[in-house]
């Protein structure tokens, strides 16, 4: 046992990964001609995210997934490089492009997200094998962003039970039928977005006190941490013990993809340091917040986080 506790691995799982390109335009005219300012190419997918910030904090993070084509082969071979191990299975077609602009009038992103590829049975399988025949040598495994055509939303929930049966704790970014089926998994952690949780609850959440409530209803489903990030407001992060409002220093933002991604890279981070609920919180809302002043999908360090993380708010609930 003492040998499973030093163990710090990470793996993500993106099982819908794109190329993100972000664009950058001084104000966007909607049915007009729009020159770039500023152009950047990232690897992406939500899980994707996580791997890279987790890497930049240091933390070994293995990052699983599917992938086809050239835009595939440029996301594994951005990762390699960044020295983060992968683990994709190919798959016919190719992978989506996923067009940010970035309206710096307005200060606001506007996303164009492709569906991505379908997946066949075999392949999903071949995935499945993939990761199970590995899972025993994490410590944490991160289940993020959508799924491709063909594959059920209850695959998360499947993952999440395998991984409990090698004592593996889970955390959950999605959103959808697969947030809903995920829960049901009973993950340690889950991170939705307000509209993700309303949906989820099929009620307006208003007020601190009915977002609350309905972060508690989640706790009462066996989950052991849940953080409803609020964009701009912060997050709220809720234990069965203790609860605390996190109210982030302003920035100007210059994408706000991959923020909360970069805030389940931290919440990880935090975990395996085994810092209290106040600390995650904390490091977990400076981080998002550092990586909303980023351009594109660029991953933040821990030293950014870190220079900038007696600058949050935090109020106990």
């Amino acid at each position: 046992m003492e040998a499973k506790k030093m163990n710090k691995l990470v793996f993500t799982v993106t099982l819908n990964p794109a190329v993100d390109k972000t664009v950058t335009v001084e104000k966007l005219i909607v049915g007009g001609v729009n020159r770039v300012q500023e152009l950047r190419i990232d690897p992406g997918g939500k899980g994707i995210n996580v791997a890279r910030v987790l890497n930049n904090f240091g933390t070994e993070v293995a990052a699983f997934g599917l992938i086809a084509g050239h835009q595939g082969r440029f996301i594994q071979s951005k990762l390699e490089g960044e020295g983060i191990k992968t683990y994709f299975i190919n798959v016919p077609g190719e992978t989506r492009t996923n067009l940010k602009i970035v309206d710096m009038a307005s200060t606001t992103t506007t996303e164009i997200n492709e569906p991505g590829f379908w997946v066949e049975e075999k392949k999903l399988y071949e995935f499945t094998e993939l990761l199970l025949s590995r899972l025993k040598e994490a410590s944490f495994l991160v289940l993020s962003g959508s799924l491709p055509a063909g594959v059920s939303p209850a695959i998360y929930k499947d993952y999440i039970e395998n991984a409990r049966k090698f004592g593996i704790k889970t955390f959950l970014d999605a959103n959808g039928d697969a947030l809903r089926e995920g829960i049901a998994g009973k993950p340690f952690g889950v991170k939705p977005n307000l509209l993700e949780l309303q949906e989820l609850m099929g009620q307006t959440l208003d007020t601190t006190e009915k977002i609350v409530d309905a972060g508690k209803t989640l706790l009462k489903e066996g989950i052991a941490l849940v953080v409803i990030s609020l964009g701009k407001d912060g997050a709220i992060f809720l234990s069965n013990q203790e609860g605390f409002k996190v109210t982030p220093f302003p920035v100007t933002p210059l994408s706000t993809v991959g923020a909360g991604d970069t805030m389940v890279a931290a919440i990880v981070f935090a975990l395996l340091q085994g810092k209290p609920l106040i600390e995650i919180a904390r490091l977990a809302t400076t981080a998002g917040t550092v990586a909303a002043a980023k351009s594109g999908t660029q991953a933040c360090t821990l030293a950014e986080v870190l220079e900038k993380l007696s600058l949050v708010h935090v109020e106990r609930l």
